[in-house]
């Protein structure tokens, strides 16, 4: 296993020993198991493993949705951890920004008003100008008035990640960003995502995928709950290769 040693002021996300355990007794599940493991901000990293490897559970810990059991979270020097409920709700109107598979918009509102939804949430006028400004950043410029209905998948999921982004996160983090998009969708929405690393934003994303992993800078590999493997600069076929070794147990 490849190991990468960084300060703490280069992690947008540290992960130290974390657990994250569903049910009691026998029929207890151990669907995170002590991990540590630090996320570079200004990179990409993908995350990958078999069917019920713990991704998304690692995913949802490291972006505060879920308190783990064990260990500790840290968002920059944020402790996730120890928060509160009302510091999480801030801290995920603020500095963390996600994207899910669905693209979860609000069909009533246009695509502007559901990237301007995030800063009335914190408490914040949207500017008409930073609004527009971030629909541009991601090819929509001319859909601001068009609701969900009127956009094609790709576009709706560009709108889901300027929605995300209009904050400024200091993470990204995005559950299989392209498992319902078609193939060209996809790759739109994975060079959107490389043009945000490449401009030093920090993204974190669990993906089933190969040809996705490989657009990140690195792809962390768990299976069981715990990390095994981490590849820097690979192909997808490397990565393929690796995931299909995961897959059968070597």
């Amino acid at each position: 296993m490849t190991t990468t040693t960084m300060t703490r002021a280069s992690a947008a996300v540290t992960l130290s020993a974390i657990s994250r355990v569903y049910g009691r007794g026998n029929a207890s599940v151990r669907a995170v198991d002590d991990v540590t493991l630090e996320f570079p901000r200004g990179a990409w990293t993908a995350v990958m493993g078999p069917s019920g490897s713990g991704k998304s559970t690692l995913l949802h810990c490291a972006a505060g949705l879920e308190r783990v059991d064990s260990g500790q979270v840290l968002l920059g020097d944020t402790d996730l951890t120890t928060a509160g409920d009302r510091l999480l709700t801030s801290l995920r109107r603020t500095r963390i920004g996600f994207v899910f598979q669905s693209f979860n918009l609000i069909g009533s509102l246009t695509a502007a008003q559901n990237v301007a939804l995030p800063l009335r949430l914190a408490g914040r006028r949207p500017s008409s100008a930073l609004v527009r400004d971030t629909l541009a950043s991601v090819g929509l410029a001319d859909r601001a008035r068009h609701k969900p209905r009127e956009l094609s998948g790709g576009q709706q999921q560009r709108v889901a990640i300027a929605r995300a982004m209009v904050t400024g996160p200091d993470v990204l983090f995005a559950d299989e960003p392209t498992g319902a998009l078609d193939s060209t969708s996809a790759v739109t929405v994975l060079e959107l995502l490389r043009q945000m690393a490449s401009a030093g934003q920090s993204i974190v994303m669990v993906t089933h995928d190969p040809l996705a992993a490989a657009r990140a800078d690195a792809v962390v590999f768990l299976r069981d709950g715990r990390v095994v493997d981490r590849l820097a600069g690979a192909s997808a076929r490397d990565v393929a290769a690796r995931l299909a070794s995961l897959e059968v147990g070597s």
